[in-house]
């Protein structure tokens, strides 16, 4: 098997990186390192480049080249990963060049979602930089003549101090091409006190081009010939076109033809929801014809779904015996009765990713070929629906990733792509899809609504000697199977599965419950309404038991252990369990160390003015929050101050791991304050950030701290683990402020804040 697999990316984003050079990168393949063979397939012009792995390349006036293979949204992606492969290759930041990586599976996983970029390619960034290193000094020691281990790295060099020669990166490129890649076993990695990047502050290498409006997104993307398209959806999901009237539309000035474009085949997943597209010169004549379409609709039989309706069905399932997940104890004997028993039912209606940049993507289809420039989470998703829906082989499909204006898992899910490749194929010429902020909302893939029951029998010191909790929301999984109504594992897993507390007695539950839109991830996904519950009951039976809340939850987590799933499915986030094993002394860490932060003991709550507290794992981070929250004169809420203790393992960027939580501080006002997708015969009610608004700036967090823990345990999630305490702890707030419990998301609809 040949381990060297020679990866030509010619077309580059110009707009965003320039003309560059190109590069002729090598496949790398950690476990086989060094089984491949010299390149020999380069080009006059490459052989004088070095090209060690897929993931950097270095030229000879010393610029190095490191791809991003993620995609940057805000996330700090770009820069994050390849800071970690320029510190083990010992590399001048400031020669590092970053270019973007279309989507090929050759790269790996390539879907930034999950939290999980960093935690599955740390490794492999350190060995592909390590490898580049090894060589160069290789090469050194060979022009020298002298010992290997007498050659090592400073900045951007090689050196051999006995003689003090030096030579650069640059130089030492062309002879270092023609060695053998190392096996993994050749070389060694750098340890932790020898690092220049990993763990330090680090700006993006975006910032100038984000500032200085130099940055492409997918709106800036253009090619000569193309056409634009404004697509009207069938406004219940599963609806199809009964009969079109496109007269008044095709007499707009710029409007050149509508185009049909099929309904979905069930299960919907990534395919284009269906409809029919105003064809245009711009977007404006587009957006205008459209306006003009005359359409009768065959809505289907999601026509009957009522949000309204559908919380009642929740609710009542929630109340009944549900399929077991988990189960400690004798938990299946009858539960205990009379006052010690407390119940409560919390819900999170469907919540929309409203990202500032809505859906849009280009593409052309020539050739028998597609070549698509879109801001997508996963451009290897786009190529598998674009090869899907046109009947052609996956290589055959190019994706060029450009910045992401927001995702928050919207834009993994690449149906939007999908619609400009069919338009393309249909008109035979170029098509850029551009969704309005109304489509946007109004056809996405929403984060489950979700009702949950809890239950828990109490001691005289109001700990619980058993405990029921019974989750009730329609699965991710009904995107892919029609037939799906019970949570997956995975989902199931973000919160509710792992209850960390050490009682007696525990039972685990999920209802069914069937999909009337499009379910999907959002940033935290079912860690959301999970930890809403569990953490919102515990501060419950905290103030009811007259507990401190802090010390109450530290009891019920019980002595720092290793959580035992056995005989219980619990997938863990994806990574192997003796690697990411859930530390329950680790939650206790954090939850110690965000009390001593925040100054918790000195802190009392008072009428109008309180502070809330919680804590959770996701994404295999321990987080713990306390907010304070003041309601003013004329009863508004502020909030004065949030601190957020996390440990993430080992954190490669500081600075952006802190805005990551800074971020979810203020995405979780907007779920608290007033995150809420309704229906009404089947139809979204909400549009734009009039009815679906988001935090202002006089609603978010005035201050916000970010304590992480120094960990050398393997890295974790950071870019959503911030979000789930933060809802909770807010709830908990303003139960402290004014002794009414949020029990409903979001405040803006619940009758005790009217």
């Amino acid at each position: 098997m040949n381990h060297i697999e020679n990866v030509s990316r010619r077309r580059f984003l110009t707009g965003v990186f320039g003309t560059g050079a190109f590069i002729l990168a090598v496949r790398y393949i950690p476990p086989a390192l060094g089984q491949g063979q010299p390149v020999n397939d380069q080009t006059d012009a490459d052989r004088a480049t070095l090209h060690p792995n897929l993931f950097v390349g270095i030229h000879q006036d010393g610029t190095v080249y490191i791809v991003a293979h993620r995609s940057e949204m805000g996330t700090t992606i770009r820069t994050s990963l390849p800071m970690v492969l320029a510190d083990e290759l010992d590399a001048d930041w400031k020669r590092v060049k970053i270019d973007q990586a279309n989507g090929d599976k050759r790269y790996g996983d390539q879907n930034t979602d999950g939290s999980q970029s960093v935690r599955r390619f740390y490794d492999t960034m350190r060995e592909c930089g390590a490898a580049a290193r090894w060589m160069l000094i290789q090469a050194a020691a060979q022009q020298w003549n002298a010992p290997v281990s007498e050659c090592s790295t400073e900045m951007h060099a090689v050196v051999h101090k006995a003689t003090g020669r030096r030579v650069g990166y640059g130089e030492l490129a062309s002879a270092a091409a023609g060695l053998s890649v190392p096996k993994k076993d050749q070389f060694k990695l750098k340890e932790p006190s020898e690092w220049r990047y990993i763990g330090k502050r680090m700006t993006s290498v975006d910032l100038e081009s984000l500032c200085t409006g130099k940055a492409m997104y997918g709106m800036d993307a253009r090619i000569d010939g193309m056409v634009y398209a404004s697509i009207e959806h069938p406004p219940v999901f599963g609806g199809k076109i009964k009969t079109l009237d496109d007269q008044e539309a095709l007499k707009v000035a710029g409007v050149r033809q509508t185009v049909p474009i099929d309904p979905f085949k069930p299960p919907a997943a990534f395919q284009p929801l269906g409809g029919v597209a105003v064809i245009a010169d711009n977007t404006w004549a587009a957006f205008q014809g459209r306006k003009k379409l005359r359409i009768t609709w065959d809505n289907g039989p999601n026509e009957s779904y009522d949000s309204a309706e559908y919380k009642k069905e929740l609710r009542e399932t929630a109340h009944k015996p549900g399929k077991l997940i988990r189960s400690v104890g004798d938990s299946g004997k009858a539960f205990p009765t009379g006052n010690n028993v407390v119940e409560a039912d919390y819900y999170v209606p469907l919540l929309a990713h409203a990202p500032m940049e809505p859906m849009v993507a280009l593409a052309e289809f020539k050739d028998g070929k597609v070549t698509a420039w879109a801001p997508t989470q996963n451009p290897q998703a786009v190529q598998a629906i674009v090869s899907s829906e046109l009947g052609i082989p996956v290589q055959d499909v190019v994706c060029h990733v450009t910045l992401l204006g927001g995702g928050f898992g919207r834009k993994s899910k690449p149906d939007y792509v999908a619609e400009a490749a069919v338009l393309s194929k249909k008109l035979g010429r170029p098509v850029k899809v551009v969704w309005t902020r109304e489509d946007d909302v109004k056809f996405d893939y929403y984060n489950a609504v979700a009702a949950m029951y809890m239950q828990a029998a109490v001691d005289d010191r109001g700990k619980p000697t058993a405990w029921l909790q019974r989750s009730v929301f329609p699965p991710i999984t009904s995107t892919f199977n029609v037939n799906a109504v019970y949570g997956d594992p995975p989902h199931l897993a973000q919160g509710w599965t792992d209850l960390p507390y050490d009682l007696p007695n525990i039972r685990i539950e999920n209802g069914p419950a069937r999909a009337h839109v499009r379910i999907g991830w959002l940033r935290s996904v079912a860690n959301i309404y999970h930890a809403f519950a569990i953490q919102c009951f515990t501060d419950e039976l905290a103030h009811r038991a007259h507990r401190d809340p802090v010390e109450y939850l530290l009891d019920l987590v019980g002595p720092p252990r290793t959580l035992d799933f056995t005989n219980v499915e619990y997938p863990n986030y994806g990574a192997d369990y003796k690697t990411y094993p859930w530390e329950t002394g680790r939650l206790r860490n954090v939850i110690e160390m965000v009390a001593d932060k925040s100054g918790w003991a000195r802190k009392k709550s008072t009428k109008g003015h309180g502070f809330g507290f919680a804590a959770h794992r996701s994404f295999l981070t321990y987080v713990a929050t306390v907010v304070e929250v003041e309601l003013t004169d004329d009863g508004e809420i502020r909030i004065p101050r949030v601190d957020i203790a996390l440990d993430a393992g080992r954190v490669v960027n500081p600075e952006a791991t802190r805005a990551q939580f800074e971020g979810a501080a203020v995405f979780g006002t907007s779920i608290v304050r007033s995150g809420e997708i309704t229906a009404k015969n089947g139809v979204i009610q909400q549009s734009n950030f009039n009815d679906y608004p988001v935090a202002r700036i006089n609603e978010v967090p005035v201050q916000t701290n970010v304590y992480i823990t120094e960990s050398s345990a393997p890295p974790a999630g950071v870019g959503e683990p911030g979000v789930p305490p933060f809802v909770a702890a807010f709830c908990n707030a303003i139960f402290a402020a004014t002794g009414k419990r949020v029990r409903d998301l979001p405040l803006s609809s619940n009758s005790l804040f009217e």
